[in-house]
């Protein structure tokens, strides 16, 4: 029997210290910028919003339950798809994603969305984009770079995630030419795919950037029960969503049958101190016709990418984090779960 080695006691006064943050926000409510108790919260919201009688109620929630008209033509259909998110400059994982989804027989790439941000050099994204067509649907970025917005409308409130967003935001606008912009602009928001299995069971999917309901929602796997998820697909008439934005990959089979795949993104590791980043393989079963979902780890030159960086002077805490794999920035919008399993 192999005897368990002791675990580093720095280590262990570093996750001691993250349990005791994590637990000191209990009974506290997000407000703004700031914290507050929790019932003061919920008086403040119970005046600010409005009651419903229960005829009113069931109406309600019955009008967002109602399936939407989506005019989305369907892609396909496909045996195999890979589907990457968040690409954030690094052309070096784009291109061995290209090289790794053709190996394992994807029939079509998609990429969902976040082209730019918090790497290097994004004109060298667009070549390899249109080179190895592959089918790219719109993130915040490129929506906010196609308008010319002056931020990347992520999603984030902390200010420390702002302003290295920001950063992120300014150095890719200033280095994307008007046309790879206006090509941003014209992308479709979302996207749907069929696949298809050898005896002719078909399943179609979503495939949108934060959620279907708005580009910077973060779907987070601690945070996302079930039922709202399920509600989801009822109203997209869809057998699966596959996301990205959030950063960090995951899959949940649903009680329905459905799922909801988070691809995870190439554009930085998914804050498990590994170097490699993510992506996802799809295909029905046969003959179940289930929809079979491959989380795979890629390996990339990270190393290359770090110089690149570094030659760009972008910020060391992004260099740290292609070379350590542990997230430095942008770790406020974590739900407690999730930040627990990182290193800060």
């Amino acid at each position: 029997m192999s005897q368990r080695i002791p675990e580093d006691p720095d280590l262990q006064a570093r996750r001691a210290a993250q349990r005791a943050r994590l637990a000191a926000h209990r009974g506290l409510a997000t407000w703004g910028e700031r914290l507050v108790p929790l019932a003061t919260f919920q008086a403040a919201s119970a005046r600010a919003g409005r009651s419903l009688d229960s005829a009113a109620r069931d109406a309600a929630v019955a009008s967002f339950l109602a399936p939407r008209s989506d005019p989305t033509p369907v892609e396909g259909p496909f045996r195999r798809i890979a589907v990457c998110g968040g690409v954030y400059n690094n052309h070096y994982a784009l291109a061995a994603w290209i090289t790794a989804a053709r190996q394992r027989g994807a029939e079509a790439l998609y990429c969902l969305g976040d082209l730019g941000g918090f790497g290097p050099s994004p004109h060298k994204v667009w070549p390899l984009l249109e080179e190895h067509r592959v089918r790219v649907s719109q993130g915040n970025y490129e929506q906010s770079l196609a308008s010319g917005r002056e931020d990347c409308n992520c999603g984030y409130t902390d200010p420390r995630d702002n302003h290295f967003a920001r950063l992120s935001y300014e150095y890719t606008a200033q280095r994307c030419s008007a046309a790879f912009k206006q090509w941003m602009g014209e992308l479709p928001e979302r996207r749907r795919v069929a696949l298809h299995s050898p005896s002719g069971r078909r399943r179609e999917l979503l495939l949108v950037h934060g959620s279907p309901r708005r580009v910077n929602e973060f779907l987070f796997e601690s945070t996302t029960p079930a039922p709202y998820l399920e509600a989801l697909l009822d109203q997209q008439q869809a057998d699966a969503v596959l996301c990205t934005h959030s950063g960090l990959h995951w899959h949940r089979p649903l009680p329905s049958g459905r799922d909801l795949v988070n691809v995870g993104v190439l554009g930085r590791p998914a804050n498990d101190g590994r170097t490699e980043v993510w992506f996802a393989l799809l295909e029905l079963d046969e003959p179940s016709g289930d929809l079979q979902v491959e989380l795979c780890p890629l390996p990339y030159d990270h190393l290359a990418l770090a110089t690149e960086m570094r030659h760009e002077r972008l910020p060391e805490e992004f260099v740290a984090t292609i070379e350590q794999g542990w997230w430095t920035t942008c770790l406020e919008i974590l739900p407690a779960r999730e930040r627990a399993r990182g290193r800060f």
